[in-house]
């Protein structure tokens, strides 16, 4: 680093030196005094490790790497402003960037909203070191939502979008010597607009989180050559066992591209070229999440025949395959590797109590992705919201495969609606966004699905989105609707379920995914946003009654591997602001259950597929012939040799059309209904003996007179209930009554039962 001060990062077992120009330290240890966080309603303890001096320092982006940067993180002057006022003269104090300022760790923590602007200012020097004849990037991870930025009074850019990283060459506004200013202004709709926001709005309540404006991911200077490497694309080609290197500069045949890759250390692969490069890797180490093994990689722009060099990078990549498949039964699965893999991950939101958008530290980060693989999950659903590349990182080490949603923005659609019709506007910026968040994380390994749209949120065009999707990136799948408004397109059918689980029917052509269930909720007195009024689908009041359920739901999911269920996505990582839906609180000083339990039955989920065998039909394919009334019946209705020849004949299911997963074809639309039904089970009892129910709302299921379930509250699609000694004592090995009853109180309605057989295979 020419002898100028450094700081020390480690970067996938490598040391890379960051640069840290002196004056910056200084700067930041006087300002130091002037900030302390704010009172929030809850902090994380990351947060006692914040400091201006001390933010976010790591390399923010892991995944093109260049030795000489200045971190600009730190206290700016800040001020709000009316939207359609000037630049300030004078500033209403300091904030802490990069933390949003509605946040406690801004040191702010005030609301923006869209009749205001926000501005930021700060001072730098250029250091001496980088020397002269250079370009200076000024690179911003992510600032909500609409950028302008001036340097030295000159407009250098303006950037529309909260969640992708962009850059301005400021060469041409610095000044020959001297101390150089950064003005920043930012204007911020939130949900007043259309575009691309997530799950932030103006007025919080239940699922929805405060708002986030301004500068939320780093800010950092970088000086390059006239000639520097623009654009990095790494793909990795498992079938032909190779690497395919794409460099975004416009390069001439004086140009000559070196790439070099290693493997613990030891080079493996060379090759030499311009802006496509393939390179053989010899007997590939494949990455999975049991072995995220990772090769780094070193990529020159030279001279073809002089020993110059223009630009040198430093990134990493894994040799991974993600596909859709048919495994030996014909049934669609996501594969990878060429293998079939459940994925089971958490809904994440990716929120923080004392950062919002921000996570504390870079720490902090990585604490979530651990606590996620400790748990027993392989994958996260990062959910309307797009992280900094750091997240990812930790991702690609530590072997957590991720499905990425674009943040959501303009009108809802409902269940049952057609798509909407963005205007140009909204749809061009919605398309810009997400073009660029595809092609700013492509080179990740971790990623291995695309999800435009959920529950209908901002949904239109979709089978032109989705097909567009995969064009931009047809080496990852694409899960174009994940919830309830499926098109028929994209790669999953994915549905949401609460509590569930359920799965949607196997289909020819696309694997079926329950892309939400779950939503269990314990409010942890002292690790809460607020004391009371917490939110949560079901909740409960003690941490193993909170297991027990969830044990119960993790029971219920893997009868539905075996009829075909690729993924689950359970609701979710943490507690968020009112919601009180994690597995963690939201400060993450706890894990709500008990972990060894949790992380036990989730390993059970990856195993193959049991053997699931049916021994008493549902009507879910075809309509099975029940007895049924609607008026109360007589006492010992239930028992074996009750006369219900009196009542009606109907085939199942029982119901009201447009409850969720329901196929009815008898109607029943009172308060509650009565069914019996003979069944044989041909001379012998079935192991392993499932109940198969779909229920809303609450049933009571006997056999033989033998109350052998009684469930609460509703499903919105079949699951498996294990019956017990009590249910097995009460079977015949011939003929068997089954009888029913179910109570509802509003909304939807439906009842079906049925008797499956679930065996595990043998090694």
């Amino acid at each position: 680093m020419n002898g100028s001060p450094a700081t020390t990062r480690l970067y996938h077992g490598k040391h890379v030196i960051l640069f840290a120009a002196l004056l910056v330290a200084c700067f930041c240890l006087s300002a130091g005094a002037e900030w302390k966080p704010a009172d929030g309603p809850l902090m994380t303890k990351w947060a006692r490790d914040v400091s201006p001096d001390n933010v976010h320092a790591e390399y923010p982006r892991p995944q093109m790497v260049r030795e000489s940067w200045l971190n600009l993180n730190g206290l700016w002057d800040y001020a709000i402003r009316s939207k359609d006022d000037g630049q300030p003269k004078e500033f209403d104090g300091r904030i802490l960037v990069p933390f949003p300022v509605e946040s406690a760790l801004s040191g702010v923590m005030k609301p923006v909203g869209p009749d205001n602007r926000l501005w930021y200012r700060r001072n730098f020097d250029v250091p001496v070191a980088w020397g002269e004849g250079i370009r200076i990037l000024l690179n911003f991870g992510a600032v909500d939502w609409d950028t302008t930025v001036w340097v030295n009074g000159m407009k250098v850019g303006n950037h529309r979008g909260g969640y992708n990283p962009f850059t301005f060459d400021i060469t041409h506004a610095l000044r020959p010597a001297g101390p150089q200013e950064i003005v920043v202004s930012v204007w911020d709709p939130t949900d007043a607009g259309t575009q691309p926001r997530g799950k932030q709005v103006r007025r919080p309540r239940g699922i929805w989180y405060t708002a986030v404006t301004g500068i939320w991911q780093t800010v950092w200077l970088e000086p390059v050559n006239r000639r520097a490497i623009e654009g990095l694309k790494l793909t990795p080609d498992l079938d032909d066992s190779k690497l395919i290197v794409e460099i975004g500069t416009k390069l001439t045949r004086s140009d000559n591209v070196t790439v070099e890759v290693s493997a613990d250390g030891e080079v493996v692969a060379q090759a030499r070229g311009l802006n496509r490069i393939e390179v053989p890797i010899p007997d590939p180490r494949l990455w999975s999440p049991d072995d995220p093994f990772l090769y780094d990689v070193k990529i020159t722009l030279g001279h073809f025949n002089l020993p110059v060099v223009h630009d040198e990078v430093q990134s990493y990549f894994g040799m991974r395959k993600i596909s859709l498949e048919k495994d030996e039964e014909g049934i669609n699965r996501l594969f990878l590797n060429g293998e079939p893999l459940f994925q089971y991950g958490f809904l994440d939101q990716g929120w923080w109590p004392d950062g919002l958008y921000a996570a504390p530290t870079d720490e902090a980060l990585r604490y979530d992705v651990e606590v996620t693989r400790q748990l027993g999950f392989n994958m996260a659903r990062k959910h309307v919201k797009v992280e900094p590349a750091r997240w990812y990182y930790w991702c690609d080490k530590l072997g957590l495969l991720v499905w990425q949603d674009m943040p959501s923005g303009d009108r809802y659609i409902g269940p049952n609606d057609p798509d909407f019709q963005r205007t140009k506007e909204s749809a061009d910026q919605f398309e810009l966004e997400w073009s660029r968040v595809i092609e700013a994380f492509y080179n990740h390994p971790s990623i291995v699905m695309w999800v435009p749209f959920n529950e209908g949120w901002g949904q239109y065009d979709t089978a032109r989105i989705a097909e567009w999707t995969k064009k931009l990136d047809p080496t990852r799948l694409v899960n174009s609707a994940s919830g309830w408004t499926d098109r028929g397109v994209g790669d999953v059918h994915d549905i949401h379920s609460y509590p569930g689980p359920s799965a949607p029917p196997v289909e020819e052509a696309r694997a079926i995914v329950l892309g939400e269930f779950g939503g269990l909720g314990l409010p942890v007195r002292g690790h809460t946003w607020q004391d009371e009024r917490n939110w949560g689908y079901r909740s409960y009041e003690t941490r193993e009654a909170l297991t027990d359920a969830y044990l119960v739901l993790i029971g219920n999911l893997r009868p539905l591997i075996a009829g075909g269920l690729a993924a689950a996505v359970y609701t979710q990582t943490t507690d968020v602001e009112i919601e009180v839906n994690g597995l963690l609180t939201y400060d993450r000083a706890m894990i709500k259950m008990d972990a060894a339990k949790v992380r036990a039955a989730n390993e059970k989920l990856y195993l193959p597929p049991p053997i699931i065998r049916t021994v008493v039909p549902t009507s879910q394919d075809d309509g099975q012939v029940w007895r049924y009334t609607t008026a109360e019946p007589a006492d010992g209705w239930q028992a074996d040799e009750f006369d219900d020849t009196g009542w009606q004949i109907g085939k199942g299911g029982f119901g009201t059309e447009n409850t969720p997963g329901a196929v009815v074809r008898t109607k029943w639309d009172s308060s509650d209904i009565w069914l019996r039904r003979s069944f044989d089970l041909g001379g012998s009892v079935p192991p392993e003996l499932h109940l198969s129910i779909h229920h809303d709302e609450d049933a009571k299921v006997y056999i033989n007179g033998t109350l052998v379930a009684d469930v609460k509250g509703y499903t919105t699609g079949y699951i498996q209930i294990p019956l017990g000694e009590k249910a097995r004592a009460a079977l015949r090995p011939n003929l068997n009554r089954l009888a029913v009853y179910c109570h509802q109180t509003g909304g939807g309605q439906y009842i079906d039962v049925g008797l499956v057989s679930i065996t595990e295979r043998t090694p």
